[in-house]
């Protein structure tokens, strides 16, 4: 039995640095401006065959260490598509999301990704959450320090510690865990994206570099999805016996 398209997807957009170079760019900017249109696209598409929430690595804690000139032309682009993009996300009923520590960001594209956010609150055919200055190892650090606390304070008793109880102190409490996880450029790791959240997820690695993702792409990786058999813990004939 075919597995229904997927509820939540979440994307590790790479290799905009390595198609800027195949380009013959002299930096990896380009490629970062091109991706956006390819953010676009998949964002777009997802919402139009029925997926209700699409989770994108933007920008991780690690990245920080690049290139200033490289970060300044990152952020730039963030607050730039930020408000371009608007009434794509707008016209396509797509609310906008944000994880990670974005306290972190410069003060404009935090302000723009706000007034972005409630621009588009009302919005609920899709969420599109971009993961920006995110690792999900801190992640999963700041979530137990506040379990400890919500401990000491007499909030909640050990006993009461649980899968559930944990995942809601992840930013991610209020999104479904993804069934769907694509990386892209050929690399084949998850890179401290969502490890809670992905326990289950099915791993899809393509070898297209993020900018050339196109809708042929995201089909074909919701195709292989569709294609395996997500036990998800179980045997197959436990399976086979409630189909």
């Amino acid at each position: 039995m075919k597995n229904p398209i997927p509820k939540h997807i979440a994307i590790i957009m790479d290799g905009n640095g390595r198609w800027a170079k195949i380009q013959g760019f002299k930096t990896r900017i380009r490629g970062h401006e091109i991706g956006v249109t390819a953010l676009r696209n998949a964002a777009t598409h997802a919402s139009e065959i029925g997926v209700k929430y699409l989770t994108v690595y933007a920008f991780s804690e690690e990245n920080w260490s690049r290139p200033k000139s490289e970060i300044d032309a990152l952020m730039s682009i963030l607050v730039r598509s930020l408000s371009n993009e608007l009434e794509t996300l707008q016209k396509n009923g797509i609310r906008l999301n944000a994880i990670g520590n974005l306290d972190s960001l410069p003060r404009k594209c935090n302000k723009e990704l706000q007034e972005t956010i409630k621009a588009t609150s009302a919005n609920n055919l899709m969420t599109l959450t971009l993961a920006l200055s995110y690792g999900s190892r801190q992640e999963i650090l700041i979530a137990t320090k506040s379990i400890v606390n919500k401990v000491l304070d007499g909030r909640l008793k050990i006993d009461d510690i649980n899968d559930i109880s944990f995942s809601k102190e992840l930013s991610t409490y209020d999104l479904p865990d993804p069934e769907l996880m694509i990386r892209t450029s050929g690399e084949q790791r998850i890179s401290n994206f969502l490890l809670w959240q992905s326990s289950y997820a099915e791993l899809v690695f393509l070898p297209v570099l993020w900018p050339d993702f196109s809708r042929v792409h995201l089909e074909d990786a919701i195709s292989q999805y569709q294609k395996r058999n997500r036990r998800l813990g179980k045997t197959s004939d436990q399976i086979e016996m409630n189909e």
